[in-house]
């Protein structure tokens, strides 16, 4: 957790408001593997990290909230009682979302004031949006003694991002960073949203991020037709979520779909699996199987699912012409953001070194290196 983020809210919290504020600290995420999997009922592998969003909140004594975005040096205010979102985009819907959520659930909220600052590389696919939601649900419940549950806490955050913002996201983002343990990751059954760690000692190698500074506009609208796509598939299959169903089942519908539709939902019942068999990989130290998984992962994404992009591919490829990386790939929603790479740690450097080269030279863009450590999930900073 960044201390330095935490010391930003809080002198400006006070200096602007007069008052001495909560202060709530809530994690970015990885996810090692399961992606495009949370929306279909299935396992994924997330973590959470030691980036993420620093809030500093009070009640107020003004007739309306105020937020205050530090990093965009963006200001607005709102009224409780006539809440809508604001325009396509903007870092408003996350939290009046938010706070529309909790109402929504017959909870009584008081003005507010709010000032977040983060650390978490914008468009990196490790969820912000997702820490920001936590931040205000966590801070708010604190503040208002709402009593609300960190499961619903997060239903609350994930229906805010539906709701206000658009994008029909999975559970997952929000799970990780309410619920991280620090040094571990969690599998997580999407379809029970209980999950269980996994300790993550890597001895002699280590998680490496790159990213690739890029985001596609095509990204959210994709993100909503590729859930579409699983939803019609699985209702053609009469079950509830593509998590239910085999390879066999697939093929006796194989006429009645397009092949790109068969291809993404045939994606996602092999990452279910292949999430399933990499819990096993980490239990039984068997890291070479790992990275094949974290391989095939990003070839689904890329070829079946068609959700990567050029850079991310070529990163993936860099990767694959060093012996030292057992496995790497995409990570997040896709079309642009990092990839992830497991890879030894007396070679990280080296590695990434060459990659950012590499990539500079090709795309004559500059790429960005992070070592990140996994971290606890949303909570009060004393």
């Amino acid at each position: 957790m960044s201390a330095a983020l935490i010391k930003d809210v809080k002198i400006k919290f006070i200096k602007t408001f007069k008052a001495q504020p909560i202060l709530v600290f809530s994690p970015g995420r990885i996810n090692i593997i399961g992606e495009h999997t949370d929306y279909n009922g299935g396992f994924v592998f997330p973590a959470a990290v030691d980036k993420g969003i620093a809030a500093a909140i009070q009640k107020s004594n003004a007739g309306f909230c105020t937020a205050i975005a530090l990093d965009l040096n963006s200001t607005i205010e709102f009224e409780l009682d006539k809440l809508k979102p604001s325009k396509e985009g903007s870092w408003e819907n996350y939290v009046l979302g938010v706070v529309a959520e909790i109402q929504n659930r017959n909870k009584v909220v008081g003005n507010f004031n709010i000032i977040f600052k983060g650390n978490i590389p914008g468009g990196a696919g490790m969820s912000s949006s997702a820490a920001l939601e936590n931040s205000v649900v966590f801070g708010l419940n604190e503040l208002f003694d709402l009593d609300l549950t960190k499961t619903e806490m997060i239903l609350i955050s994930q229906k805010a991002e539906h709701n206000y913002v658009g994008v029909k996201c999975g559970i997952m983002d929000q799970y990780a960073s309410m619920f991280g343990i620090k040094n571990n990751a969690l599998l997580l059954d999407c379809r029970t949203i209980e999950s269980k760690p996994y300790e993550i000692d890597f001895k002699d190698h280590q998680l490496l991020l790159i990213n690739t500074n890029v985001k596609h506009s095509l990204s959210d609208s994709a993100y909503n037709d590729r859930r579409s796509a699983c939803e019609n598939v699985a209702k053609m299959l009469k079950i509830k979520t593509l998590r239910e169903a085999s390879e066999e089942d697939l093929e006796k519908i194989i006429d009645k779909v397009t092949p790109e539709n068969y291809q993404k939902a045939l994606y996602v019942i092999q990452e279910i699996d292949r999430t399933q068999k990499a819990a096993k990989a980490i239990e039984e130290n068997d890291l070479v199987t790992l990275g094949a998984l974290i391989y095939a992962s990003h070839n689904g994404l890329q070829h079946q699912y068609k959700v990567s992009c050029t850079e991310l591919d070529f990163l993936v490829a860099q990767a694959k012409k060093n012996k030292h990386v057992l496995g790497a790939r995409m990570m997040g929603g896709g079309f642009g953001g990092c990839t992830i790479n497991l890879i030894a740690k007396s070679e990280a450097r080296a590695f990434a070194e060459a990659a950012s080269i590499a990539f500079k030279n090709k795309f004559k863009n500059e790429c960005a290196v992070y070592f990140v450590e996994l971290s606890d999930g949303t909570h009060l900073v004393k």
